[in-house]
């Protein structure tokens, strides 16, 4: 499988503290790939860099084979690289609908012609839209609080939403920053089963994942960060059996 999305040398920091030490791998097309770590080991630091939340201070990302290193978010979008967010975000009185349908793409917009014909095609894609909006609420069993606004969900319901306006973009690959964090594990399991689902579909996905039994059963390839780069990449099986990756993440230590 070629690379979807190639990381080289990215380099960034923080009132001069270095987090990004070169941080370097790729994410094949159609894995769901891993990237575990301590805690501040860079990923979400890298995650941020990869969809334009941040520009890194050195290095550079591709995506399909486009620099899009210092692109701004819509244009990664476009492109059809789309993130969630660890922390659910959005406008806390909008529904659940309204938060899918802001997510749509390719909008015709405004303009003389659209005056002249009376928006016509403006509606015809928001009618579009919203039947996309109500059939992914329906994936998301999400579709008995369509009208809700988000203020009123669930923390698990809220990272729902997350994946709903992420499948609202038409994605090629989706950056998922720990979509389990905080979830009970009755629907931290249907989360997965729907990662499980969009992967089958042909949806590239690179996900943090502090879960080592979620990491295990979802992901492969992983990737293991440490101290702002790449230590190693295998199967979960062959990166927690690595002396060095026992050290760095989970504490082990190993006397010579």
């Amino acid at each position: 499988m070629s690379a979807l999305l190639t990381v080289e040398g990215l380099r960034h920091g923080f009132y001069g503290v270095q987090v990004l030490n070169g941080a370097s791998f790729e994410v094949r097309q159609g894995t769901v790939t891993g990237l575990i770590g301590p805690n501040g080991a860079g990923k979400s630091t890298a995650i941020n860099a990869i969809s334009g939340a941040l520009l890194p201070q050195g290095g550079r990302v591709s995506f399909a084979g486009t620099d899009i290193t210092r692109l701004p978010p819509r244009e990664r979008v476009g492109l059809g690289l789309v993130r969630s967010f660890q922390l659910a975000r959005g406008f806390p009185r909008l529904s659940v609908f309204d938060h899918l349908m802001l997510y749509g793409q390719g909008h015709p917009g405004e303009g003389f012609w659209q005056s002249l014909t009376g928006g016509r095609a403006g509606r015809q894609h928001e009618e579009r839209l919203a039947e996309t909006a109500l059939s992914v609420a329906r994936r998301l069993k999400l579709d008995h609080v369509i009208d809700n606004p988000v203020s009123a969900l669930s923390g698990g319901q809220k990272k729902l939403v997350e994946i709903g306006r992420a499948l609202m973009a038409e994605p090629r690959m989706i950056l998922f920053d720990e979509p389990m964090a905080g979830v009970n594990p009755t629907l931290s399991a249907q989360i997965a089963e729907h990662l499980t689902a969009l992967n089958e579909e042909g949806i590239t996905i690179c996900l943090i994942e502090h879960d080592m039994a979620m990491v295990a059963r979802l992901c492969d390839p992983v990737i293991v960060m440490a101290e702002g780069r790449k230590m190693t990449e295998g199967s979960f099986a062959e990166v927690v059996a690595d002396k060095a990756v026992q050290e760095a993440y989970l504490g082990v230590r190993h006397d010579a």
